[in-house]
């Protein structure tokens, strides 16, 4: 750009000293005309840097799943294809179901046969249940009549005791006397088989409960509303469910996979350090490189460009998402001994820049390079130059520099 506006400058003094001759060429012109390109180009060139700021350094990151089965087994099918687009959700290779399948077909029958226990067993806690009850009602009966069987006892005594008297005074009859005695006896027998049949009928009562409790016990305690037993076969039931499911890994996200080399008859293994393939995905993220002293008027909106020696030609719209204010040398690793500084002088601060939406769709390759231009809010006068050295570097790429 320089070298175009030093020429733009020449063909003027050309016109103004020698082809017009409208000044003379002596040595006060031939300062000023060596002065003025020397300081005005000095300026725009520190203003460019200042308020359209450039770099040299444009990297396109995209994200890496190095791709981990979470079951292990011999592979039978690989679907998909190294460096071929996919859809989320498309198949990248398939693991042999047959063990995990006939894991859950087992629990289901499992499940199945617990399901008909509990249900036995409840009916056997519904006919406890039931005893218990039927236990009490007795004990509320012969309760009952030990309390009637007591009254009778108590009268039958005391009639004895006033017949005995009477008999004593010569008032009374012997025959009453002795028909009171057998009575009290007949109300101390129906007292003493009315008390058997309380402690027999609490007997069925203890009974009862301990065979209660004893069901409880079998079946334990409830969870979300079901037995614990059910509870627990059906969430290995599930476990097993999704390792199944396991069995078909599908692409995390929209991209390709990269360095596919799994083949069916492969054994894979659920180890996070053993990926079998690495997926990148569409989603990709642009950062520019910037010297620190470049960035004091860059702000977050502001618009940019980028240049890609991928893409000859084309200039991609963006804007600045953010800086990020943090490098290597501002960080000091813990130990024992002094903390050292980088003799390096200090780097650049990674600028994110977010493509605009009409440039989403151009594919942009997993480290590509190229360079990039923020316009700030001021001197929008310069921003048309930073803009035509932008548009000349993209037609630049087109050539390819080799001797061979």
């Amino acid at each position: 750009m320089e070298a175009l506006l030093l020429g733009i400058y020449s063909f003027f003094v050309w016109l103004i000293f020698f082809k017009f001759k409208w000044l003379p060429w002596n040595t006060l012109t031939q300062v000023i005309v060596i002065t003025i390109p020397i300081v005005g180009l000095t300026a725009l060139v520190l203003m460019l840097n200042v308020f359209a700021p450039s770099s040299a350094d444009v990297r396109v990151l995209k994200y890496v799943v190095n791709v981990v089965p979470q079951v292990k087994g011999r592979v039978i099918e690989v679907p998909a294809e190294g460096n071929r687009p996919m859809k989320k959700g498309d198949v990248l290779f398939k693991i042999d179901p047959t063990p995990y399948q006939l894991q859950v077909s087992s629990l289901e029958a499992q499940l199945a046969n617990t399901e008909g226990s509990s249900r036995e067993l409840e009916e056997q806690l519904t006919g406890a249940t039931a005893k218990v009850s039927e236990s009490r009602a007795a004990i509320l009966q012969a309760t009952s009549r030990v309390t009637q069987a007591s009254a009778q006892s108590d009268l039958a005594r005391k009639r004895v005791e006033q017949n005995r008297e009477l008999v004593a005074k010569g008032a009374g009859n012997r025959f009453d006397l002795e028909q009171a005695e057998t009575n009290l006896r007949d109300a101390e027998g129906a007292l003493d088989g009315a008390r058997s049949t309380e402690a027999q009928a609490r007997s069925a009562e203890g009974q009862a409960l301990a065979s209660e409790r004893q069901i409880r016990q079998r079946m334990g305690a409830k969870a979300n509303g079901e037995w614990a037993q059910i509870a627990q076969v059906r969430a290995q039931l599930e476990s097993a469910r999704w390792d199944l499911s396991q069995t078909t890994v599908v692409a995390p996200a929209n991209g390709s996979a990269i360095n596919l080399q799994l083949r069916p008859g492969s054994m894979t293994a659920a180890f996070p350090a053993l990926p079998v393939l690495t997926f990148v995905e569409d989603e990709f993220t642009v950062v520019a490189l910037f010297h620190q002293n470049e960035l004091h008027q860059v702000k977050p909106g502001d618009d940019a460009e980028i240049v890609l020696l991928t893409l000859p030609g084309e200039v991609i719209k963006a804007k600045v998402d953010s800086i990020i204010w943090a490098q290597g040398q501002g960080s000091v690793q813990a130990g024992l001994g002094l903390p050292q500084t980088n003799p390096i002088p200090p780097g650049s601060f990674p600028v994110k820049l977010t493509v605009d939406p009409k440039d989403k769709e151009v594919f942009l390759a997993a480290g590509a390079r190229g360079n990039a231009a923020i316009y700030t809010e001021h001197l929008h006068a310069i921003h048309i130059l930073r803009m035509v050295i932008m548009r000349i570097g993209t037609k630049i790429n087109y050539l390819v520099l080799k001797l061979h």
